[in-house]
């Protein structure tokens, strides 16, 4: 996806304490924490994380079990010391798991991996990198496991920044679906994207193709789910492929979470990049439906995303998977 520099050293930041012997790193409801931080000029490599809430932990059975503590905290990478960061997204959506019921998937640039969750998209640096976790939940601490590989180098002077922008809301059916504006020079590589229908057994929001204007030229698609590379609403259901998939399809719910990447197949611009989805279809033959996603761009300077709303619009979706949890609205 990159054409980086042989590295000069290989190194990882952990929460891991060496001192202590204690593994994590310990946030307690409603307060931030920078959990690592890397000095000098390179990228991180490979990002891993986890952490205990969302599932039964037999070390502490009467501890909380709420998914939705995936949506409640966020991860924010600032590059190069900037005052805003650069990718900001609540950990369920930062790896492909935005409706917060968690399925395994290994893809080439992210996934859940039974219980872990990994994110490969190359993160250069010129100066330093950072990363601050925010627990927004109410009632859960959060006990952070985290490595972060990265490869110290002499980055090249067009070495472009990753950044990851977050979106979240619900819509009416006839709304446009907007996932990115950027300016540039730049590329868009990916998205991830979780939906869900208001009522039930209802994915015709799944109608609406790409419109992607770039430096004023548009790039017109035939449906969300052809974007994705799949078709008739995901017929064979769910699928995981290196650079495209369908983590979770549940038509009785009406959601779906996809992920696509580009590599050479990325969408390059100038000036400035809009990406939106947009329904064709008569707005009385549609329905409301709600979105949370993030969209990964490279962008020629450490640039800011939007800020992730607070909780409230966090927890976005009709509906809460309540299968194993009943006590989940």
């Amino acid at each position: 996806m990159l054409n980086l520099p042989r590295p000069r050293a290989t190194r990882q930041v952990t929460t891991f304490d060496r001192e202590s012997g204690l593994k994590v790193a310990l946030i307690e409801p409603g307060a931030s924490r920078t959990v690592a931080r890397i000095d000098g000029s390179g990228y991180l490599a490979k990002l891993w994380l986890t952490l205990p809430g969302w599932f039964w932990a037999h070390w502490e059975p009467d501890r909380l079990v709420d998914p939705a503590v995936l949506k409640h905290v966020v991860l924010r990478i600032h590059v190069d010391d900037s005052e805003h960061p650069q990718i900001a997204a609540p950990i369920a959506d930062l790896f492909g798991l935005g409706l917060a019921r968690v399925r395994n998937y290994a893809s080439r640039w992210v996934g859940a991996s039974s219980g872990g969750f990994y994110l490969t998209l190359p993160m250069p640096f010129r100066h330093s990198l950072r990363i601050d976790i925010d627990n927004r939940d109410p009632d859960q601490r959060v006990d952070l496991f985290l490595n972060g590989l990265y490869q110290l180098a002499d980055l090249p002077p067009d070495a472009p920044v990753l950044h990851g922008a977050f979106s979240t809301g619900r819509h009416q059916g006839e709304d446009p679906l907007t996932l990115l504006e950027a300016t540039g020079p730049g590329r868009y590589v990916g998205t991830l994207l979780s939906l869900q229908g208001e009522p039930r057994s209802y994915l015709s929001y799944l109608e609406a193709p790409e419109h992607i204007d770039a430096d004023g030229e548009q790039i017109i698609g035939t449906g969300m789910e052809d974007y994705f590379l799949g078709g008739w609403y995901f017929r064979e259901g769910p699928v995981i492929g290196p650079d495209h998939g369908v983590i979770l399809k549940d038509n009785l719910d009406s959601a779906v979470s996809l992920y696509r990447f580009h590599d050479t197949d990325a969408i390059w611009f100038d000036s400035a990049l809009t990406f939106r989805f947009s329904n064709p279809w008569d707005p009385a033959r549609l329905r409301p439906f709600a979105h949370s996603a993030v969209a990964f761009s490279y962008l020629d300077v450490a640039r800011s995303v939007p800020p992730v709303p607070d909780r409230a619009e966090l927890r976005c979706w009709y509906r809460w998977h309540t299968e194993d949890h009943p006590s989940i609205p």
